[in-house]
């Protein structure tokens, strides 16, 4: 199987989609639980307007409703990380070197194309979202390749496309 190109896909190692599915279930299992039972007994106190326990513990409600909502559309969303092919294109799930052209060859940058969540599960490298504007810009793009985008800043950065190589554990 190859990785898709369908928009709104999130790649996942296995790894790090275990992981996400773990840290959903404790949220919505004993994490909301001792939520709940905070309000209940912040509530039992009394007035609520002036109660800081209770207005805590609604925040943090907020807060966790709000990160199972995220880890349920991105779970659903995911796509589980078979290697993809070894041919010099970049796509998610590799491992791509790139340079700014411009850069001696020994400032040289290497990150995993992927899903930010997973960046937890792998070790000693940075990881880009297909989504963010250096991952948009190379996605497709061939080893030799060099490409242009639009950093957040507003400035055009060029870079080359030097090794693209299917990540693995």
């Amino acid at each position: 199987m190859t990785q898709s190109t369908e928009p709104g896909k999130i790649w996942l190692t296995k790894d790090a989609f275990d992981k996400l599915t773990a840290e959903l279930d404790d949220l919505r299992g004993p994490v909301r639980q001792e939520i709940v039972e905070r309000i209940s007994e912040a509530r039992d106190e009394g007035d609520l307007k002036e109660n800081g326990g209770y207005h805590a513990a609604r925040e943090e409600q907020g807060r966790i409703e709000g990160r199972i909502r995220q880890l349920e559309d991105m779970l659903r969303r995911a796509e589980i990380g078979e290697t993809p092919p070894d041919d010099g294109v970049v796509e998610p799930g590799m491992k791509v070197t790139y340079k700014f052209v411009g850069d001696s060859d020994d400032e040289v940058e290497t990150f995993l194309l992927g899903a930010r969540e997973i960046e937890d599960s792998v070790e000693d490298l940075k990881v880009y979202s297909p989504q963010s504007p250096l991952g948009q810009a190379i996605h497709g793009a061939s080893r030799g390749d060099t490409v242009s985008y639009t950093a957040p800043n507003g400035k055009v950065l060029e870079v080359v496309i030097l090794d693209a190589v299917p990540y693995t554990v």
